[in-house]
């Protein structure tokens, strides 16, 4: 059965960040994401894309190089060039939109659907040192994902200085059409971190977004402060600090199917 998208949906989600390993950290926070069709926006007078609002999408602030992006047309080649099928396929960006027009996303997500389910998935990750690498996620033939059939990547990027840049994320994504679900476990040898969003799947409305700006403020810098709020707390529980190594030469990798073992 078809999944009927709406052209903007307001996902007010939780994300939880669970580290793993001898220095144990865990935190949980509200999320607002949007779900959108970039290539059919609308939306309340509140959002606005590619202008000045309360909130905003802003096509080159993703798709390509950071700060530099192209919104969906990226993403639009990027399948093509990996042979994906249009016919019938719908393109969605989730990601949380600028607030007042300033911008800040740990990672967002580009989703192409077939029949209403994700086909191909692109995880645009974000670090605080205005760096971007994305990681692709898909099966070879683009049959659907869901929350039981994981894709792996090799950890390329440099995010967190908590955390080497070696090891494999495994990325679980499920969605339906009341609800999205994404799971990324981060695993190197003992040490790694499970990072989750979840949140319900609402059309964004003049309330909702409104509601947002009161009960989460600030955006981005909400966004920021947090960051560096735990990682105070890694260094106070003796967290070991990794310099920044040079990012990877290619702004895109790609993810391979997980075959799971036999019951």
């Amino acid at each position: 059965m078809r999944i009927q998208t709406m052209q903007c949906e307001h996902v007010q989600g939780r994300t939880l960040h669970a580290r793993r390993g001898k220095i144990a950290n865990r935190f949980t926070y509200g999320v607002d994401y949007l779900l959108c069709d970039p290539e059919r926006f609308q939306a309340p007078r509140l959002l606005s894309k590619n202008a000045f609002n309360l909130w905003s999408l802003n096509d080159r602030h993703h798709g390509g190089e950071r700060g530099q992006g192209r919104g969906v047309a990226w993403f639009r080649e990027l399948l093509a060039g990996r042979g994906c099928p249009f016919d019938g396929t719908e393109l969605l960006l989730l990601a949380q939109p600028a607030f007042l027009g300033i911008a800040f996303n740990p990672v967002s997500f580009w989703i192409a659907l077939r029949q209403g389910r994700p086909c191909a998935v692109v995880a645009e990750v974000n670090n605080t040192f205005g760096q971007r690498h994305c990681y692709f996620c898909a099966h070879d033939d683009f049959r659907p994902i869901d929350g039981r059939t994981p894709l792996e990547a090799q950890k390329l990027f440099h995010v967190s200085p908590f955390q080497q840049v070696q090891g494999r994320y495994r990325f679980q994504v499920d969605m339906t059409e009341n609800a999205i679900s994404i799971g990324i476990l981060y695993c190197d040898g003992a040490e790694g971190l499970i990072a989750t969003l979840e949140g319900c799947r609402r059309q964004a409305t003049m309330a909702s977004l409104a509601w947002a700006a009161l009960r989460r403020p600030f955006g981005a810098g909400r966004v920021l402060a947090l960051i560096y709020w735990q990682a105070l707390k890694l260094c106070l529980k003796g967290a070991p600090f990794h310099s920044r190594p040079q990012p990877p030469t290619a702004p895109v990798s790609y993810g391979r199917s997980v075959r799971e073992p036999e019951a």
